[in-house]
């Protein structure tokens, strides 16, 4: 026996030996018939060809194989997992095989840029409780939006596409789901926006299109590029940076932020940016241009921001963001550079917190920084360093466009071949919208709001084609004085420019003297309006029905009037026009984007005698300045008066202006200031 108790030892070392005894803890007999059978009359070539090899290496092989099952089904279950935490909702839909919204799913965090609404692929009825249409990858999207806090839920109706059987019969599912969304933050004028030709009697554009076809234009060509030369390349190259929006519309601060990331990734940094709200058209944008958006506004971006070299916030708006992640991470704050663009108290109300934690302050206008410093002194609030000023400037295809020498000038495309292309493009959009050449165009392009003014434009240019003018008075007043003390039927009355009694470093008597009022032998010109932008999400719904209704009441004045979608191709609209208007309110612009990118397209500028603007524009060179409020309509008035009659006045005006562009407000201009709050921010790094 103990001669016998060896053999199984010695036979389980031979190829296809089993090891069943050992894994089942149960043993054969030696002399049992199948130990027999299986050990007897084996030979390699016999054990190789059998049949019942398989299930023999199985046997032998078990252990392996249950492994090898446990890991694929725990790689399956993590897959599925993870396709459904992070897929999009379409990828979703064909993955699981319906297309239900789960119960949780808020539309407010959703990063997916196809639902947002814009003026070109959404028409909205203008009425409380109207469903909006919008058709977007096979699925029919009911939208019924409630205003803010009114106690009213809002709801989407998804209507799944239709999936058929392979026969090719039945419809399997629901085909309409209601799902409630509880969170969404609406503005005020989301829900009755009107954005039909219909509502506006004439909208126009964008001519996104027309650019590219006429510029020759692609989506690489319109990316940033950096001179890789300078100081601020030298400084960002291979740094990580946080910008955070704090919403991204096609306005003036988001625009900015855009176009900084745009030069800081073409100049070799890492940038990531955190949207405080996805309100507005820039995802798309933002995409094209490869700016990594991080999906969340919290726990994520404080990480990434507590990793980068410098965090700068784009608005005053943010100061919620700077202050959480102060809390969160304390040392933050010798990292934050926070450039600030709006320059009215309920903005610094909010940011006074944290303005004394951040390690710099920027703004963009002497008048705004004044104003702020005086802000904090009233609070008592002490800075920790004294605040930097670098106003904002067109970048390189702007002025490329418009025919001015920038990095994207190529021999083949240089200053002059970019003017031929430029006045092409100003005739096929002016022979699009319908303009005759002795027409004038004024546009005013701006989120539509009382704060922009565009009510009073349209009274003053109402104001300009109800009478005929009365005799020309060639004195000139300061544009503060005007329209001042008057009654409103010598207001009305107002025909000429008057002539600034203060020393003012504006045009004088003399210089005027030497100008004709009037360009004799010219054809009467005739004034059109174009307002943008319709569909911005920072317009005001109650603000846009006083326009319309305004022009309803003035029926042939409404047919001068024409309307834009909110867009960022905006050079064909400049390319077009022949005046521009900026119409701010109360403290005024505080710099004015589209003032400088007007200017740089050879345009004079009717603007207010407040904030930034009157920083900007110097009257009777640049162009001309009128007061604030319901004064500043009847000299507007006469302002657009004085232009019309005197296209030779128009063009001095807006070459003196391109002059002042190129001197100041190109972007390396504007990067050559940013240098220097780099460097301060960053020295401790």
């Amino acid at each position: 026996m103990e001669e016998g108790n060896n053999i199984p030892e010695l036979k389980s070392s031979r190829i296809g030996g089993s090891f069943k005894s050992s894994l089942s803890g149960r043993t054969t007999p030696r002399s049992s018939p199948s130990f027999r059978k299986s050990h007897s009359g084996r030979t390699p070539r016999r054990e190789g060809r059998g049949s019942t090899s398989g299930v023999q290496w199985f046997r032998s092989n078990r252990l392996l194989f249950w492994l090898l099952l446990i890991t694929l089904w725990a790689y399956l279950g993590f897959f599925v997992q993870s396709r459904w935490a992070h897929d999009n909702d379409k990828d979703k839909d064909n993955f699981l095989g319906f297309g239900n919204k789960p119960k949780n799913w808020n539309s407010e965090t959703e990063e997916n840029p196809r639902r947002d609404l814009s003026a070109t692929e959404v028409s909205t009825a203008v009425k409380n409780g109207t469903d909006a249409n919008q058709v977007r990858d096979d699925k029919r999207i009911d939208v019924v939006l409630a205003k803010k806090d009114n106690g009213v839920s809002s709801h989407r109706k998804l209507n799944s596409k239709r999936k058929k059987t392979k026969k090719g019969g039945k419809v399997r599912g629901k085909q309409k789901t209601t799902v409630e969304v509880k969170s969404l933050e609406i503005e005020e004028q989301e829900p009755e926006i009107p954005k039909t030709n219909a509502s506006y009697g004439m909208l126009v554009g964008p001519f996104g299109s027309l650019e590219d076809r006429i510029l020759e234009w692609s989506p690489e060509k319109r990316s940033g590029t950096c001179d890789r030369k300078g100081d601020f390349a030298r400084l960002v190259w291979s740094r990580r940076f946080v910008l955070i929006f704090h919403e991204l519309s096609m306005t003036g601060a988001p625009l900015s932020m855009m176009e900084l990331a745009t030069e800081l990734l073409s100049c070799g940094a890492t940038v990531s940016a955190v949207a405080l709200s996805k309100k507005g058209g820039l995802m798309p944008e933002l995409a094209r241009r490869r700016i990594k958006m991080l999906d969340d506004k919290a726990d994520l971006s404080f990480k990434t921001a507590m990793k980068a070299d410098l965090v700068i916030a784009g608005s005053a708006v943010c100061a919620s963001w700077i202050d959480k992640y102060i809390d969160h991470f304390p040392a933050g704050a010798s990292q934050v550079a926070w450039w600030i663009m709006e320059n009215r108290r309920e903005y610094f109300d909010r940011a006074k917190v944290v303005l004394n934690r951040v390690k710099m302050l920027v703004f963009i206008s002497e008048l705004q920084s004044k104003q702020w410093l005086n802000w904090s002194e009233e609070e008592k609030i002490k800075l920790r360093s004294q605040p930097a000023l670098v106003p904002l400037s067109i970048n390189d295809e702007m002025a490329f466009v418009a025919g001015i020498s920038s990095t994207l000038n190529t021999p083949s495309s240089g200053t002059e071949k970019m003017m031929e292309k430029r006045q092409l493009l100003r005739d096929s959009v002016r022979q699009e919208i319908g303009l005759k050449d002795n027409d004038m165009l004024v546009i005013s392009l701006s989120s539509i709001n009382p704060g922009k003014g565009q009510l009073l434009l349209l009274e003053s240019a109402n104001l300009l084609t109800e009478k005929e003018p009365s005799q020309d008075n060639s004195k000139i007043k300061s544009p503060v004085d005007k329209g001042r003390n008057l009654s409103p039927a010598k207001k009305r009355r107002l025909r000429a420019l008057f002539r600034k009694s203060n020393a003012t470093g504006t045009l004088g008597i003399d210089d005027l003297s030497r100008k004709k009022l009037n360009d004799k032998g010219m054809p009467d010109q005739s004034l059109k309006i174009l307002i943008g932008s319709v569909g911005s999400k920072s317009n005001k719904v109650l603000y846009v029905k006083e326009l319309l209704r305004f022009l309803s009441e003035h029926s042939n004045f409404s047919k001068s009037v024409l309307w834009t979608p909110a867009t960022t191709r905006v050079a064909a609209l400049y390319a077009a026009a022949d005046v521009y208007v900026i119409n701010s309110q109360g403290l005024g612009e505080t710099f004015g984007r589209v003032t400088i990118e007007a200017m740089a397209f050879g345009l004079p500028v009717l603007g207010t005698d407040a904030g930034g603007t009157k920083e900007i524009v110097e009257h009777n060179v640049t162009g001309l300045l009128h007061p604030t409020g319901r004064p500043g309509a009847p000299v507007l008035a006469e302002n657009l008066r004085f232009l019309l009659k005197n296209p030779s006045a128009r063009k001095e005006m807006g070459t003196k202006g391109r002059e002042k562009v190129e001197r100041m407000y190109l972007k390396r201009q504007m990067y050559k200031k940013f240098v220097d709050v780099l460097v301060k921010c960053m020295k401790t790094k």
